[in-house]
């Protein structure tokens, strides 16, 4: 198996990733609204890691849209590209991210991220950094809470309550299913919090998590298995 190098000119140290964060912030688009909910593809992405062989597997599925069944999934493993560094987590995973989508043939519409976009302490997590790096629309739904306040939204599906930093509403904690613990939307990259919102809910029609996140989770977690049963590393 190709294990994905880190990359010539990839930030070494702290000062350096956020440099890189701050430049590519800047390129962030708020504006848009977003594509239709139903339409067009919809991409779960995640990750799984080996810290003891310093391996990320990644892993791309996209799903229809409308029908949410698997258009066609993909994954790459590569060398963890940088220290664990809170509020810098893009930058151990971006490399092998991209890789596993540039092997996709389908347009993979919509990203979604089981991580954060604006709901991070400096507005550029992880969906925000993989929307501007592609051009993709994208969004974060995850599993966890930040570091950000927010009110507990009531026991019904499609209730929530905002995530405030500093005054500015960042995300939505957004209840999926009834009487479960809500989920943590935030916008990427082109996309309303309004719109990320209802895709979310539209992803989740059974369970809590969407369904791109459930399925990226699942083919990561298996691709790191396989490349640690090959001998990878």
């Amino acid at each position: 198996m190709t294990i994905i190098e880190i990359p010539d000119g990839w930030p070494a140290d702290e000062a350096a990733a956020l440099a890189v964060q701050e430049e590519l912030r800047g390129r962030l688009v708020r504006a848009e609204e977003g594509p239709a909910v139903g339409e067009g593809n919809v991409t779960g992405v995640d990750v799984a890691y080996d810290d003891e062989r310093d391996l990320v597997a990644a892993a791309a599925v996209v799903l229809d849209g409308r029908t949410l069944d698997v258009v066609e999934e993909a994954t790459a493993v590569g060398r963890v590209s940088f220290p664990y560094v809170p509020g810098l987590l893009a930058f151990r995973e971006v490399p092998t991210v991209l890789a596993a989508l540039d092997r996709l043939t389908a347009d993979p519409g919509l990203l979604v991220c089981d991580g954060y976009g604006l709901a991070h302490p400096r507005r550029f997590g992880l969906a925000a950094h993989l929307g501007v790096l592609t051009g993709k629309p994208s969004i974060g739904v995850a599993k966890n809470p930040f570091t950000f306040t927010y009110a507990q939204p009531a026991e019904d599906r499609g209730a929530f309550g905002d995530l405030v930093a500093e005054g500015e509403t960042v995300g939505r904690a957004l209840r999926t299913r009834a009487g479960v613990k809500p989920v943590f939307v935030s916008v990427g990259h082109r996309v309303s919090l309004e719109r990320a919102c209802a895709h979310t809910l539209h992803l989740t029609p059974r369970y809590r998590l969407p369904e791109t996140t459930r399925h990226a989770d699942a083919l990561c977690r298996r691709a790191l298995q396989e490349a640690l049963g090959a001998g990878t590393g």
